[in-house]
């Protein structure tokens, strides 16, 4: 059995990227979102196997940059559904078993291996747990008028990040009860919560921002940059 197993999640073809190929494909500082992804989780000692889900047209780019830049822990390359959470379950039935499954989004490039550490460790604690950091901006709630209602304590509220981490059947159930309650989640972590389990929310990073539109990738190469020196 392999102890902890992460699925990359990269089927989302970003249309806010506003390009015609996969925006995991696209590059910062010369190396493609993707492989930078893939290398975190390979050089992380306590990730013994890897599962990348992706949409079947992409999978042949997906096997050259695991060829070129040696993604030996990768197993398994999985079709992805419709949704992200159609996505998620192909690469959950994609595992024989595990103990813990770390849940990331691809587009995710520069996630450290203090964050998969500690998801690791919390999910063995706590049986679900995820990354987050406290919003930046302000954060009201607003009326079907449109006027600002109430404002939120910034101190209470978190921006979930990925990986999420999971005790690998805590996780597999909640799909499976999604599937058969016809829910549907924008994240895994709401899954756990539909079974009316608690998720343990622990520090992120500002650095672990997910690439979306064409300004994320002047951030990316900030980042890298910043990361090289």
């Amino acid at each position: 059995m392999d102890k902890n197993c992460a699925i990359i999640v990269a089927g989302g073809k970003g249309k806010r990227m506003h390009k015609n190929v996969n925006k995991l494909f696209l590059e910062v500082n010369e190396k493609p979102i993707l492989a930078y992804t893939l290398e975190a989780f390979q050089r992380n000692k306590n990730i013994d196997n890897i599962i990348l889900v992706a949409a079947f047209d992409d999978i042949h780019f997906c096997e050259k940059i695991i060829e070129k830049y040696a993604i030996h822990k990768l197993s398994k390359i999985v079709c992805g559904g419709e949704e992200r959470q159609q996505s998620v379950l192909n690469g959950l039935n994609a595992i024989d078993n595990c103990q813990v499954v770390l849940i990331h989004d691809g587009a995710r490039p520069f996630v450290s291996s203090e964050i998969i550490d500690k998801g690791i460790e919390y999910a063995n604690i706590y049986g679900a747990a995820a990354c987050g950091v406290e919003p930046k901006d302000t954060i009201k709630v607003k009326d079907l008028n449109g006027f600002s209602q109430t404002t939120l304590n910034r101190s209470d509220l978190v921006c979930i990040q990925t990986p999420q981490c999971f005790k690998f059947q805590l996780i597999k159930d909640a799909h499976i009860h999604a599937v058969q309650n016809s829910i549907f989640a924008t994240d895994d972590t709401m899954l756990i919560e539909k079974l009316n389990k608690r998720v343990f929310l622990y520090e992120g990073s500002y650095n672990n921002i997910k690439i979306t539109t064409p300004e994320d990738i002047i951030i990316g190469e900030e980042i890298v940059h910043s990361l090289l020196t």
